[in-house]
């Protein structure tokens, strides 16, 4: 839903779905780029379910997968993950109020990806291996992890989006 031009990723109880947790998400599917610089301004209404900020393979071939903003439920910081090889990670933690706005950044080269918040530098990769080199798209999305008994919102919530940039590698 978009209101007052803010975009909401609303997480609700779906009477349609015998009171299950519904969540949603959308991707820049038709503009795939290999590198460059992603930026979201965002902010959630609450605990309880997770939000994320991603790239995700344009083939829908996991792994690789890059998530620059992911907060785990929480409301007091985030982590930055890539998903890289079979199963393997290389993870990152920053706190910060997920409350208040926070432009949220990742910077994809062929040598590094580097972790943004409000502008500022908070986590860096620069081990080749874990690099990705495949066309990625911009995703975002919440998620609940209700029926494993973690990342559970006992209230609707929402992910609020002010807007995203793009910029190509070159």
């Amino acid at each position: 839903m978009v209101s007052g031009g803010v975009l909401q990723l609303e997480t609700f109880q779906d009477p349609a779905f015998n009171g299950d947790w519904a969540t949603g998400g959308l991707c820049q599917c038709g503009l795939p780029q290999t590198y460059g610089a992603f930026f979201v301004r965002s902010r959630v209404t609450a605990g309880g379910p997770t939000a994320v900020e991603l790239l995700w393979p344009a083939n829908n071939v996991w792994p690789p997968e890059i998530d620059f903003n992911e907060n785990g439920g929480s409301t007091s910081g985030t982590t930055a993950t890539v998903h890289y090889g079979s199963n393997n990670m290389d993870h990152r933690g920053v706190a910060v109020d997920m409350t208040q706005w926070h432009t949220w950044g990742v910077i994809w080269t062929p040598t590094s990806i580097t972790y943004t918040v409000d502008g500022r530098v908070w986590g860096t990769v620069t081990n080749a291996a874990e690099i990705p080199s495949v066309p990625m798209t911009l995703d975002l999305q919440e998620q609940t992890f209700c029926t494993m008994n973690r990342e559970c919102p006992s209230s609707p919530q929402s992910m609020e989006v002010d807007w995203v940039a793009e910029y190509a590698l070159g």
